[in-house]
Protein backbone atom coordinates (compact mmCIF):
# COMPACT_ATOMS: atom_id res chain seq x y z
CA UNK A 1 0.00 0.00 0.00
CA UNK A 2 1.12 3.72 -0.52
CA UNK A 3 2.67 5.32 2.20
CA UNK A 4 2.84 8.98 2.72
CA UNK A 5 2.28 11.84 4.42
CA UNK A 6 0.26 15.31 3.59
CA UNK A 7 0.92 18.97 4.54
CA UNK A 8 -1.67 20.66 6.38
CA UNK A 9 -1.97 23.76 8.39
CA UNK A 10 1.95 23.33 9.00
CA UNK A 11 1.23 19.62 10.24
CA UNK A 12 1.30 16.54 8.55
CA UNK A 13 -1.02 14.19 8.03
CA UNK A 14 0.37 10.40 7.54
CA UNK A 15 -1.91 7.90 6.23
CA UNK A 16 -0.42 4.47 4.42
CA UNK A 17 1.12 1.22 6.14
CA UNK A 18 4.68 0.02 5.35
CA UNK A 19 6.56 -3.02 6.75
CA UNK A 20 9.91 -2.48 7.92
CA UNK A 21 12.19 -4.67 10.26
CA UNK A 22 14.15 -3.70 13.05
CA UNK A 23 17.89 -4.26 12.72
CA UNK A 24 19.80 -6.12 15.43
CA UNK A 25 20.73 -2.96 17.12
CA UNK A 26 16.89 -2.02 17.56
CA UNK A 27 16.71 0.45 14.67
CA UNK A 28 14.07 1.12 12.79
CA UNK A 29 14.20 2.24 9.01
CA UNK A 30 11.15 5.27 8.53
CA UNK A 31 9.58 5.39 5.92
CA UNK A 32 11.22 7.47 2.93
CA UNK A 33 8.03 9.35 2.73
CA UNK A 34 7.90 10.70 6.82
CA UNK A 35 11.55 11.04 7.23
CA UNK A 36 10.98 15.01 6.31
CA UNK A 37 8.11 15.13 9.07
CA UNK A 38 10.59 13.43 11.73
CA UNK A 39 14.09 14.55 10.92
CA UNK A 40 14.05 17.33 13.38
CA UNK A 41 13.27 15.25 15.75
CA UNK A 42 10.27 12.50 17.34
CA UNK A 43 9.25 11.58 20.15
CA UNK A 44 8.02 7.57 20.52
CA UNK A 45 6.33 6.64 23.55
CA UNK A 46 3.67 3.91 24.42
CA UNK A 47 0.16 3.78 22.69
CA UNK A 48 -3.22 1.84 22.83
CA UNK A 49 -3.40 -1.75 22.09
CA UNK A 50 0.24 -2.09 22.57
CA UNK A 51 1.52 -0.51 19.66
CA UNK A 52 4.15 2.47 19.32
CA UNK A 53 2.97 6.24 18.83
CA UNK A 54 5.52 8.28 17.16
CA UNK A 55 5.02 11.67 16.88
CA UNK A 56 6.49 14.89 15.36
CA UNK A 57 8.57 17.01 18.03
CA UNK A 58 5.90 19.83 17.37
CA UNK A 59 2.80 17.69 17.84
CA UNK A 60 4.15 16.23 20.96
CA UNK A 61 4.24 19.13 22.38
CA UNK A 62 0.83 19.77 21.20
CA UNK A 63 -0.40 16.64 23.18
CA UNK A 64 1.51 17.72 26.36
CA UNK A 65 -0.14 20.84 26.30
CA UNK A 66 -3.13 19.53 26.38
CA UNK A 67 -2.68 17.23 28.97
CA UNK A 68 -1.46 20.40 31.19
CA UNK A 69 -5.36 21.34 30.70
CA UNK A 70 -6.33 18.17 32.31
CA UNK A 71 -7.91 18.17 35.69
CA UNK A 72 -5.10 16.50 38.31
CA UNK A 73 -7.82 15.85 40.80
CA UNK A 74 -8.97 13.06 38.26
CA UNK A 75 -7.37 10.01 38.49
CA UNK A 76 -8.22 8.69 35.35
CA UNK A 77 -6.25 11.46 33.68
CA UNK A 78 -3.65 10.98 36.10
CA UNK A 79 -2.65 7.25 35.18
CA UNK A 80 -3.19 7.94 31.66
CA UNK A 81 -0.84 10.84 31.63
CA UNK A 82 1.44 8.51 33.91
CA UNK A 83 1.48 5.61 31.53
CA UNK A 84 1.94 7.69 28.16
CA UNK A 85 4.98 9.95 29.30
CA UNK A 86 6.82 7.53 31.38
CA UNK A 87 6.94 5.57 28.10
CA UNK A 88 8.48 8.66 26.43
CA UNK A 89 11.81 8.72 24.61
CA UNK A 90 12.86 12.10 22.60
CA UNK A 91 14.80 10.90 19.41
CA UNK A 92 16.36 12.42 16.69
CA UNK A 93 16.72 9.93 13.01
CA UNK A 94 19.89 9.54 11.44
CA UNK A 95 21.18 10.11 8.21
CA UNK A 96 19.71 7.22 6.85
CA UNK A 97 16.36 7.40 8.28
CA UNK A 98 16.79 5.04 10.93
CA UNK A 99 15.69 5.80 14.84
CA UNK A 100 16.77 3.82 17.57
CA UNK A 101 13.73 2.13 19.60
CA UNK A 102 14.54 1.99 23.10
CA UNK A 103 14.47 -1.71 24.47
CA UNK A 104 11.78 -0.79 26.93
CA UNK A 105 9.24 0.31 24.07
CA UNK A 106 10.10 -2.79 22.48
CA UNK A 107 9.36 -4.94 25.08
CA UNK A 108 5.79 -3.13 25.68
CA UNK A 109 5.03 -3.15 21.63
CA UNK A 110 6.39 -6.74 21.66
CA UNK A 111 8.26 -5.82 18.25
CA UNK A 112 11.45 -8.09 17.70
CA UNK A 113 12.23 -8.06 13.66
CA UNK A 114 9.30 -7.32 11.57
CA UNK A 115 7.29 -4.44 12.10
CA UNK A 116 4.15 -2.44 10.64
CA UNK A 117 4.26 0.52 10.42
CA UNK A 118 0.92 2.98 10.01
CA UNK A 119 0.06 6.33 9.32
CA UNK A 120 -2.30 7.60 11.50
CA UNK A 121 -3.39 10.94 11.22
CA UNK A 122 -1.14 13.48 13.26
CA UNK A 123 0.78 10.88 14.44
CA UNK A 124 2.51 6.96 12.84
CA UNK A 125 1.97 4.00 14.88
CA UNK A 126 4.67 0.96 15.10
CA UNK A 127 2.86 -1.87 15.75
CA UNK A 128 4.59 -6.22 15.57
CA UNK A 129 3.19 -7.05 12.52
CA UNK A 130 1.32 -10.46 13.68
CA UNK A 131 -0.25 -7.69 16.52
CA UNK A 132 -1.26 -5.55 13.41
CA UNK A 133 -2.25 -8.40 11.82
CA UNK A 134 -4.70 -9.91 14.49
CA UNK A 135 -5.94 -6.18 15.55
CA UNK A 136 -7.07 -5.32 11.85
CA UNK A 137 -8.56 -8.85 11.75
CA UNK A 138 -10.51 -7.98 14.86
CA UNK A 139 -11.86 -4.80 13.83
CA UNK A 140 -12.25 -4.96 9.87
CA UNK A 141 -16.46 -6.14 10.34
CA UNK A 142 -16.42 -3.42 13.13
CA UNK A 143 -15.35 -0.93 11.11
CA UNK A 144 -17.61 -1.89 8.32
CA UNK A 145 -20.52 -1.66 10.56
CA UNK A 146 -19.89 1.86 12.57
CA UNK A 147 -18.75 3.84 10.16
CA UNK A 148 -22.09 6.07 10.83
CA UNK A 149 -22.50 5.37 14.64
CA UNK A 150 -18.67 5.99 15.30
CA UNK A 151 -18.46 9.48 13.07
CA UNK A 152 -21.95 10.86 11.72
CA UNK A 153 -22.16 12.31 8.19
CA UNK A 154 -18.62 10.91 7.65
CA UNK A 155 -19.76 8.74 4.36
Amino acid sequence: MAFGSIRRGGGAMFLGTHTPRLDEKGRLFLPAKFRDKLAGGLVMTRGQERCLYVFPMDEFVKVTQTFQQAPTSSKAARDYMRVFLSGASDEIPDKQGRVTVPSALRDYAGLDRDCTVIGAGSRVEVWDTAAWDEYLASTEQAFADQSEEVIPGLM
